[in-house]
């Protein structure tokens, strides 16, 4: 195995970092950029059964070390993305995707991840029960031990492929969703999802967000997701996928000392588009930094 190597829930990824959901969308956009097969994978825009045209805007308000987004899963459908995006994703990207899967019943996830789990470009399901920014779902899910393990229980009756559940801060005590996940069969944990935050315009004495609220993400996030993913890390048996403001080489090697197996990269990648690239090719150069000889051998090493 090569220095950047490591191994999520059965498959091997040439290096951990992998762009989030939302910031990448179905990734041949990026491949005129640079070459998206330097990703060790990537998460794809969230995905719902039906198609979605999103929260009214204006969606996006800029916060000090970060932004608040509330974009609302604006999506085409689970049945285009598998006869539209993947099909001109295979032409630029040769490995395993991550496909990121929303709902807003126990049958939506069911539906839409049994739809995308026959698709051969689909490596893992990255099953989003934390998403802040729509109304009767999402999130309500990922906020109840209970309702998570329904979901969980939902998905791995009608897939074969590593299902890996993706968990909301905003809740008091993450550590016990994410082992009723694990109870119910989920193969890996992602984490974490953006925090719920609001900016208000001072001249109109209004929200910025025209859905009053959104999702709170960038730099600023980091020591929060750093500490629940070192939590869950520490409860559970099952890889951990680390993320929430991670912007550097060193962020990912942080999170990996806390358990993290891979590291995804969000609000970086909608600053500058080669964030995640960039952070690939400088960790080997980090790693001799901290006398750090194979990534496999630092994870939970804290």
């Amino acid at each position: 195995m090569g220095r950047l190597e490591v191994d999520l829930c059965g498959i091997t990824l040439s290096n951990p970092v992998i762009p989030a959901s939302g910031t990448f969308g179905f990734g041949y956009e990026f491949a005129e950029i640079f070459d998206i097969n330097k990703l060790g994978t990537f998460s794809f825009k969230g995905t719902t059964k039906e198609s979605r045209f999103g929260n009214p805007t204006p969606r996006i308000a800029e916060c000090t070390a970060g932004m608040i987004n509330s974009v609302g899963l604006q999506n085409p459908g689970v049945e285009k993305v598998i006869s539209e995006e993947l099909p001109k994703l295979k032409k630029c990207f040769n490995k395993p995707v991550m496909a990121n899967v929303s709902g807003f019943s126990v049958d939506d996830y069911a539906y839409t991840c049994e739809k995308l789990d026959k698709e051969e470009q689909v490596g893992w399901l990255e099953v989003n029960i934390s998403c802040p920014n729509v109304h009767n779902g999402g999130m309500s899910f990922g906020t109840n031990p209970n309702s998570a393990s329904e979901v969980v229980k939902a998905v791995k009756k009608v897939t074969t492929k590593p299902v890996i559940v993706k968990l909301s801060p905003n809740v008091t005590d993450i550590v016990s969703i994410a082992k009723a996940c694990e109870d119910a069969g989920a193969d890996g944990i992602s984490l974490i999802n953006t925090l719920l935050g609001m900016r208000i315009d001072l001249k109109t004495k209004k929200p910025v967000i025209a859905n009053t609220m959104g999702g709170f993400s960038g730099p600023a996030i980091f020591p929060v997701a750093l500490r629940m993913v070192y939590q869950v890390a520490k409860a559970v048996n099952i890889p951990v996928v680390g993320m929430g403001g991670v912007s550097s080489a060193e962020d990912v090697i942080e999170m990996m000392l806390a358990g993290a197996t891979a590291v995804e990269v969000g609000a970086a990648n909608l600053i500058n588009p080669t964030a995640s690239l960039e952070i690939i090719n400088n960790l080997e150069s980090t790693m001799d930094k901290y006398n750090i000889n194979n990534l496999k051998d630092i994870i939970g090493g804290v």
